[in-house]
């Protein structure tokens, strides 16, 4: 069911955790109708991070709200910080790890959307309840 909410705050939606990082998907299909673009806070804790691997049919682009990590794209690596945006075209691997101290937040955004599924039906996946949070 669509709830096309216009408005969206992080109680209003589920949080998904994985072994490499909790997410927040706050713009979906489901969430607000979207078609076009799913977009999502993700925060990493220091040292973790995900294994390298591509998104098909849909480019990504990242935007570091905090914190410093490595971010690998194809062969290309690099420190990403605060501030900075990364693109990943669609079908090229990457993998973002965190490099220091303190927890890595961002923002995913994929277009089209459809990654963001694939990752909550991850073995893996923790899935809470909107207004539900893991203890961190």
């Amino acid at each position: 069911m669509v709830a096309e909410k216009r408005f969206v705050s992080p109680e209003d939606v589920e949080t998904i955790q994985l072994d490499w990082g909790t997410l927040k998907w706050m713009n979906t299909p489901e969430v607000t109708g979207s078609s076009g673009f799913s977009a999502g806070v993700v925060m990493l804790e220091p040292g973790k991070g995900h294994e390298r691997h591509t998104h098909p049919d849909s480019e990504e682009i990242l935007y570091i709200l905090g914190g410093e990590g490595e971010q690998t794209i194809a062969d290309e690596e690099r420190t990403v910080t605060a501030g900075e945006m990364v693109h990943i075209p669609s079908g090229v691997e990457h993998s973002t790890i965190n490099t220091s101290w303190e927890p890595l937040r961002f923002l995913a955004v994929y277009c089209p959307p459809g990654p963001e599924a694939e990752i909550r039906e991850a073995a893996e996946a923790t899935i809470f309840p909107p207004g539900e949070f893991p203890d961190v």
